[in-house]
């Protein structure tokens, strides 16, 4: 079977993912800029898992045009990959409320770390499916990218319960490395139809 289907619901339980986390922020009742004061932490703590969710959303959609069938494995793989992503709202609250104790933020990398290793899993789901030189484990490569994400979000964790804000730059700095276009899917895509 093609891979329409599976991005289309892909797609779609990622938006779902980032109208629940925009749905937590609470409006004030006071109507002055001072009012924003107090949600400060809660806005920051969107800001950052929107942007991981864009991350992740916009190198599903890249991955997946390197992927020319869904076999039970990729959508088993791209089903616990939505789980923990769908875990981020959750997440998100608690560390936006609580964001100078140590469980919210060890919370947060948890979920980062888990929808890290079942991105890596799809992955590898998607290139085991496909021929041994196919576009995909050409352009992942060594994937330096992959394996400093999990080992900063690892650290991150651990450094929650000796300070939370450590943790949370490390996330900060996780989504960063990130936010840098990743261009080597397009690259290997462009130089096939070459």
């Amino acid at each position: 079977m093609g891979t329409n289907r599976l991005e289309a619901f892909s797609d779609g339980v990622i938006a779902v993912i980032i109208t629940i986390m925009v749905l937590e922020l609470k409006v004030p009742q006071e109507t002055s800029f001072d009012a924003l004061r107090p949600l400060f932490t809660t806005l920051a703590s969107y800001v950052l898992s929107f942007l991981y969710v864009g991350i992740y959303w916009n190198n599903h959609h890249h991955m997946l045009h390197t992927c020319k069938k869904a076999t039970a494995g990729i959508l088993w793989a791209n089903l616990h990959l939505l789980f923990w992503l769908s875990l981020i709202p959750f997440a998100t609250a608690w560390m936006g409320e609580k964001f100078s104790a140590a469980a919210p933020s060890a919370l947060y990398g948890t979920v980062l770390l888990m929808s890290g290793i079942a991105y890596v899993i799809l992955q590898q789901q998607i290139i085991s499916s496909q021929p041994e030189d196919s576009l995909l484990k050409r352009a992942v490569g060594k994937d330096w990218k992959g394996k400093v994400s999990v080992a900063i979000y690892a650290v991150a964790i651990a450094e929650a319960f000796r300070a939370a804000w450590i943790s949370q730059l490390l996330y900060a700095l996780g989504a960063l490395i990130w936010l840098v276009p990743d261009r080597r899917i397009e690259k290997v895509i462009v130089q096939g139809e070459a």
